[in-house]
């Protein structure tokens, strides 16, 4: 797992496959990298690099071969300085030892030998220096196993850390106040590297290690979990260490809101924790007391800790939809919510399948257990992180457990999932991939499904899978992907651009040619068209040679009409430069007669009624809930136009429309491109009228748009002169919003760089009630004190921390039903007087991105005589 700006050591697979995988997140992106690949056969362990400041001698890397390292002059050598290639069975070989480094003379750290030793932090137990980076190296003889043992441990949590490799899992990342459990290394050596900040300092850290024998430790079934996540960042681990040579293992303690069972810690015993109501337990729920080395005894594991449950719910069958806080927009820092789904007949089990899934990479997590025992880590089905999720989670009993934990940083938009009861031992229906075909419909244990792609696709992934024991099945559903190189003959298909719609990349040169039957023609529909304007082409070309008629050339986001060829050959040519990529394109084609007109297809956001094309018939289009015709009449026929037999017109197409008048009693309204990105450079203005005596209601189903550049404003009347209440942008949007009047005003204005998905917004006409005014909301990252609506009643708000009131007038009810004020918002003020004995700042547009330009000023005043 690699991140920051040093060149990593070359890495080499264990199997015959190696998977990248690159994640980035919304904010500031680097030059990314350049990777070299090379085959090696298995009696190669391949080039293992050459350290900063280093030289390596030797130039072969087969079994038996030795290789040395020294340093330029000025740096020590830390480390093994010879590295022989050894074979570890008979398909793999591996360098003995890990690549030394080159430390300045002056620097920390150093290379450990002998049968045992200490390592400590610079300075200790006075405080370590800031901007320290140290690395000590452990070396073993082969076969040679090392124990180490923290004695003491203090560092800033997560600034300053200590990252150790050559265990398992191949990286520990330690951080914090509380004293890890001893590591144990799977190879002959193990490296400690130890990095501070420019702030605060503390003691550091102690730690004894020791040299055995592997086999001293294999049996032992020793377990080490690294942290919060699997992710190998920094990882906060507690209790667990001791001082001297003992057969009792220390009082693990009690966790807070929490309690122990049982008081025996002596070598062999085991002692269990629970949790009080509303508390949930993270970390094993049983501890074994172990040998650890000759002299020292731990417990298996770190005492668990109990956080408070602030979200979730409990859940019943058949079947059901829940998601995350405040999804689809970013759930709350330090959430620690939990659901419980349980099947209404006992005889079933729980299956969930995700909609979306999309949490902070390795700080946030969700745990998915079976049964009601939440937090028990023997029942966890799988712990999920990022963006990649299983198709399909079966739990073995008729419960599952939810736990999602997120960190003090800014989050992501979420989950949302679907849950249904089914049958017990099976894995549930995965479905079929898109463009593919699935053989079997079995999802009992041990029933085998099999794939495989529509004609022109080539399938990634498996191409066939198997439902365990387990309930769980042995792979994702395999994926459809388009080729960039094809010849078709069927009479029908579609041709996608690579990846499409996530974006084509960049240098393509791709080449499709659609054969028909000779005396036939073909017919191209566009249901989809976005490319980078001016520097990405498609061309289409009557015939199956490069010097062939060109009957268009296609650029940018304009999808174009329908094309039909003169002959039965077809040539599309797709050209992309170096940089930048749109969405790509989407076209079916099909062939036909000279008695028939070809098939129009159908539009993307709308319904086409007829299916008969001969000379004569006719068919009709109608546009989807929110979209409009942007081309086109409804209805077109057959007929004979020119001796050629053709549409009257071209097939109508739907899009999203920059503004209108709305008057029914409900509908949609959609930033135009919908569901794709909206355009550049837009003014948009939408009003919505109700009947005289009614109120508008708007809900906001999705909102994303450019922070602080392409803005909604909504206004409380029929134009923009009418009072303002809320202007939107990013993420933060209120779940819904009210009009005082029967009309509401909306306008959507975007810069000329920079789009995204923009927004569904739906709206209802709502009666005005005789005795009271309509629920006034509660604003994002605020609190509403008080629930009575009716006339003469009043509520007032607060802020979280950090956050402000706009103002903080309470809303009275009036007589005309209406709140004499509008909403607050709570906003991070770019400056200000902060006082009292403690608080929070946030930076303008927290927890989105901040705006360019700033200049904000705060002044934290507490009592006199106080720091």
């Amino acid at each position: 797992r690699l991140t920051g700006f040093h060149l990593p050591p070359p890495v080499t697979s264990t199997k015959s496959v190696f998977s990248l995988r690159l994640t980035s997140d919304f904010a500031v992106s680097a030059h990314g990298f350049k990777v070299y690949y090379e085959e090696l056969q298995s009696s190669s362990c391949g080039n293992p690099g050459v350290p900063p400041k280093g030289v390596l001698y030797g130039t072969r890397f087969d079994v038996g071969d030795k290789i040395r390292y020294s340093c330029v002059t000025g740096y020590i050598l830390d480390g093994h300085p010879q590295l022989t290639c050894i074979a570890n069975s008979v398909s793999t070989a591996s360098w003995d030892f890990p690549v030394p480094i080159c430390r300045a003379e002056d620097a920390c750290g150093g290379t450990m030998r002998g049968s045992s030793g200490i390592i400590s932090s610079p300075n200790f137990p006075n405080e370590y220096h800031n901007n320290a980076d140290c690395t000590w190296t452990i070396v073993a003889e082969p076969g040679d196993t090392i124990s180490l043992i923290f004695t003491d441990f203090q560092m800033e949590e997560k600034y300053d850390y200590l990252e150790i490799e050559g265990s398992e899992p191949p990286t520990i990342g330690l951080s914090g106040m509380n004293i890890p459990p001893p590591v144990i290394s799977n190879k002959n050596w193990l490296r400690l590297h130890f990095v501070t900040d420019s702030n605060h300092r503390y003691r550091g850290f102690s730690a004894h290690y020791q040299v055995k024998k592997a086999i001293d430790f294999k049996s032992r079934g020793f377990k080490l979990f690294p942290g919060k996540d699997n992710s190998n960042k920094f990882s906060i681990l507690n209790e667990g260490g001791i001082k001297q040579a003992s057969n009792l293992c220390p009082d693990p303690g009690e966790p807070e809101n929490g309690k122990r069972i049982g008081s025996d810690f002596s070598l062999g015993a085991t002692v269990q924790f629970s949790c009080d109501e509303d508390y949930v337990l993270q970390g094993s729920k049983t501890i074994t007391c172990q040998r650890i080395a000759e002299v020292f005894a731990a417990w298996s594991d770190h005492r668990p800790v109990c956080k408070v449950k602030t979200c979730g719910s409990n859940l019943q069958g058949p079947g059901g939809t829940f998601a995350s806080p405040n999804f689809p927009f970013q759930y709350d820092s330090n959430a620690q919510c939990v659901w419980v789904i349980t099947a209404i007949n006992t005889n079933k089990v729980i299956q969930i399948n995700f909609e979306e899934f999309d949490l902070e990479i390795g700080y946030d997590t969700l745990t998915i257990g079976d049964g009601g025992e939440v937090g028990d880590p023997k029942t966890v089905l799988q712990v999920l992180t990022g963006s990649f999720v299983p198709d399909l989670i079966v739990s073995m009993s008729n419960q599952m457990w939810l736990h999602l934990q997120t960190d003090e940083s800014v989050g992501s938009i979420g989950f949302k999932v679907n849950y249904k009861e089914i049958e017990k031992e099976s894995c549930g229906d995965p479905g079929t991939p898109l463009y593919g075909i699935r053989e079997g419909d079995g999802f009992s244990n041990r029933d085998v499904l099999r794939f495989e792609c529509q004609f022109g696709f080539e399938l990634i992934g498996e191409k066939s899978i198997i439902c365990q024991e387990n309930n769980q099945w042995s792979a994702n559903i395999p994926i459809c992907i388009f080729p960039c190189l094809s010849n078709f003959t069927a009479p029908m298909g579609t041709v996608l651009s690579p990846d499409y719609p996530e974006g084509y990349g960049n240098n393509l040169n791709c080449i499709w040619t659609i054969i028909s039957d000779p005396g036939s023609r073909i017919h191209l529909s566009f249901n989809d068209f976005d490319l980078e304007s001016q520097f990405d082409f498609l061309a289409v070309k009557d015939g199956n040679s490069v010097d062939s008629p060109i009957i268009g050339t296609f650029t940018g986001a304009e999808v174009p009409s329908h094309l039909t060829s003169n002959g039965h050959i077809l040539r599309l040519e797709f050209q992309a430069d170096h940089s930048m990529s749109g969405r790509g394109f989407n076209i079916t084609y099909n062939t036909f007669g000279h008695n028939e007109c070809p098939d129009p297809g159908v539009p993307i956001n709308a319904r086409r009624f007829g299916d008969n094309f001969q000379l004569g018939s006719s068919i009709s289009v109608i546009c989807e809930e929110g979209f409009i015709k942007t081309q086109g009449t409804e209805t077109i026929t057959c007929m004979l136009m020119d001796g050629k037999v053709m549409w009257s017109g071209p097939i109508p197409k739907c899009g999203a429309p920059c503004g209108g008048h709305f008057s029914s009693p409900s509908g949609v309204i959609l930033s135009p491109g919908w569901p794709g990105y909206y355009k550049d450079s837009l003014n948009c203005e939408w009003v919505i009228e109700a009947e005289p005596g009614h109120s508008i209601k708007i809900t906001f189903e999705r909102f994303q748009t450019e922070l602080n550049y392409d803005v909604l404003e909504v206004h409380d009347g029929p134009n923009l002169l009418s009072p303002l209440l809320g202007s939107y942008n990013g993420t933060q949007v209120p779940q819904f919003l009210f009009s005082s009047s029967n009309f509401m005003y909306l306008l959507f204005t975007t810069d000329n760089s920079r789009s995204n998905n923009g927004f569904k917004i739906h709206y209802e006409s709502v009666t005005v009630n005789t005795y009271s005014c309509l629920d006034p909301g509660i604003p994002v990252h605020g609190r509403r004190y008080g629930h009575d609506f009716s006339i003469g009643s009043t509520v007032s708000f607060s802020c979280d921390p950090g956050y402000r009131l706009s103002h903080e007038e309470p809303l009275l009810c009036e007589k005309n039903h209406w709140w004499s004020h509008p909403l607050p918002t709570c906003d991070a003020l770019c400056g200000g007087d902060v006082r009292g004995p403690s608080g929070t700042i946030l930076s303008p547009g927290y927890p989105d991105l901040y705006p360019n330009s700033l200049n904000c000023t705060w002044t934290v005043d507490v009592t006199h005589g106080k720091g």
